[in-house]
């Protein structure tokens, strides 16, 4: 069995980039291990105009008997013949589903370490699969791929070409084009849908079969019109866990809509933590501030190594973790609170620490949890480790009685991305409503932004900045919180301090006074603030 993906080039993209992105060099022909065979990756054709992958994967029958223990299509235990001889080797099904997984599995998440700008790219695409089982008909497989953005040429395959009156198999070939998804769109989405097309799938399904969907179906699975079918034959009509991934999606969806009705704004806007997968925008976060660049290309330990050698500075956004462990060591917080965790960079690096011996992170993206959760490899985690760590998903601009009772919280470049007259409804969320004893904020120093030569004049770091503070700004804000919800403020620099300017990212540390009582401050800020609590909004 196989598919190819064709990728065509267009001014200043050549085609050639397809190997970039799914980590195989066009110049080689590749075999991979799998444990139903041998996965071979093949480039029939590699122009700046037209390159094409061919993944072709040799199926062991023997094996597959052996390891399948009678489970899926030609595997009946009453069936011996069938167990070796059927469709397998030949028709697309959940093994190459599996291969692709196994083979493009940096593609599929969107990464690409050499060429970290392409993954977001979309790209003319072309995927042909010569012989698909569609058990539903070629109505079903264009009701399946066209709502994702796909253009299907579905044919029906005939039982016998010499007997035409015999009339179509069960199978089809097809063709999908797009000009509109990127690569790992397009793998996760043959990933998910081959094995619902073939309707059987080779393995045990078990439990975990249900983060495996919701994550390859993350960004279109819970919009699809054929959902519930789809969701159906992958759990390989298992009923429990159908109801668990369709009460799962529902509950992430309706938090969306709870909040954006509260906040009377669209999904869209909620949910917009981390781009899905889009090309940065003029005046993004791009420079030597940037989390997503720093965080994945400085924040190896590699870069470390070489930082310390003097052959490349620190990225900031490690400095910032750095200083931000640091105020939490001091303070010996054992129970730590992750305010707008975005992606979970702070949260795993918390989690190597011992001494913190519970740590949520908290963000209003669905995306962005579900991006931390891979980070994480929460699904692998072993249950000690994991009894450590929790993902909630809430908006820091309504109380929420779960974030009550921590030691700190940390508010690390978040107050920047909200509208100013939202800002004194997270004040008494954070300060006035769950009150840990240490909270601490970071945020950018506009003043400092004169230093990044990549940053035009009058901009701010990223697009979704509402606004960027001086120092004398910042300190005026945290002495007002401080003074409201009784906490002592200290104030920190972070990056190299300028004599002019100050440090690029600045820090104020709040330790709550001792003889503050939580019901004293909590009146009068709540009664500016103007904000509902959690269930007063979706009363």
């Amino acid at each position: 069995m196989f598919l190819t993906i064709t990728a065509t080039g267009t001014p200043g993209s050549p085609a050639t980039d397809l190997g970039f992105l799914l980590h195989k060099h066009p110049d080689k022909a590749q075999p991979f291990s799998t444990s139903y065979g041998t996965a071979h990756v093949v480039y029939p054709e590699a122009t700046e105009e037209r390159c094409t992958a061919a993944l072709l994967l040799e199926v062991d029958p023997v094996a597959l008997v052996r390891r399948g223990r009678g489970k899926g299509r030609g595997g009946a235990p009453d069936s011996a013949l069938a167990q070796y001889v059927n469709d397998r080797p030949y028709a697309a099904s959940s093994l190459l589903a599996v291969a692709l997984s196994t083979v493009f599995s940096t593609a599929m998440k969107g990464q690409c370490a050499a060429r970290p700008e392409l993954p977001g790219r979309a790209l003319p695409l072309r995927v042909e699969i010569p012989s698909l089982p569609a058990r539903g008909g070629p109505e079903l497989v264009t009701g399946l791929f066209e709502p994702l953005g796909w253009t299907a040429v579905v044919r029906p395959v005939p039982l016998d070409v010499t007997f035409p009156e015999w009339g179509d198999s069960r199978y089809v070939s097809l063709v999908l084009e797009s000009d509109r998804l990127t690569v790992a769109e397009a793998l996760r989405h043959l990933y998910v849908l081959l094995p619902v097309l073939d309707g059987a799938k080779h393995y045990w399904v078990s439990p975990d079969e249900v983060d495996k969907l919701l994550r390859a179906g993350e960004g279109w699975l819970s919009d699809h019109p054929q959902q519930r079918l789809i969701t159906n034959r992958y759990l390989a009509r298992r009923w429990s866990l159908t109801r668990q991934a369709e009460e799962r999606l529902e509950t992430e969806r309706q938090e969306l809509l709870r909040l954006a009705q509260a906040d009377d704004t669209e999904v869209e806007e909620i949910d917009n933590a981390v781009p899905a997968e889009a090309e940065p925008e003029a005046g993004a976060d791009t420079g030597p501030d940037s989390d997503a660049a720093a965080m994945e290309v400085g924040a190896t330990e590699a870069a470390a190594e070489e930082a310390a050698a003097g052959e490349r500075p620190v990225p900031l956004a490690r400095q910032r973790r750095e200083a931000i462990l640091a105020a939490l060591r001091e303070r010996r917080a054992a129970r730590v609170l992750d305010l707008g965790c975005g992606e979970g960079h702070l949260v795993r690096e918390l989690l190597k620490d011992t001494r913190y011996d519970e740590v949520v992170g908290v963000d209003v993206s669905v995306r962005a949890l579900a991006i931390a959760s891979r980070r994480l490899r929460l699904e692998r985690m072993g249950e000690r480790q994991a009894s450590r760590v929790r993902l909630l998903q809430g908006s820091l601009v309504y109380t929420d009685s779960r974030l009550k009772g921590y030691d700190a919280a940390v508010l690390s470049e978040v107050i920047e991305h909200l509208d100013l007259p939202r800002l004194p409804a997270l004040e008494y969320s954070v300060f006035g409503s769950a009150r840990p004893r240490t909270v601490v904020v970071t945020t950018p120093n506009v003043e400092y932004n004169v230093r990044w030569e990549s940053l035009p004049a009058g901009h701010v770091r990223h697009g979704d900045h509402r606004f960027e503070w001086s120092r004398e700004e910042f300190r005026a804000w945290a002495d007002s919180v401080a003074a409201r919800f009784g906490y002592d403020v200290e104030y920190r620099p972070v990056g190299p301090d300028d004599p002019e300017v100050g440090p690029p990212t600045q820090l104020a540390l709040f330790t709550l006074c001792a003889d503050t009582g939580s019901e004293r401050h909590a009146g009068p800020a709540r009664a500016r603030s103007g904000h509902a609590t959690r269930e007063e909004a979706s009363a």
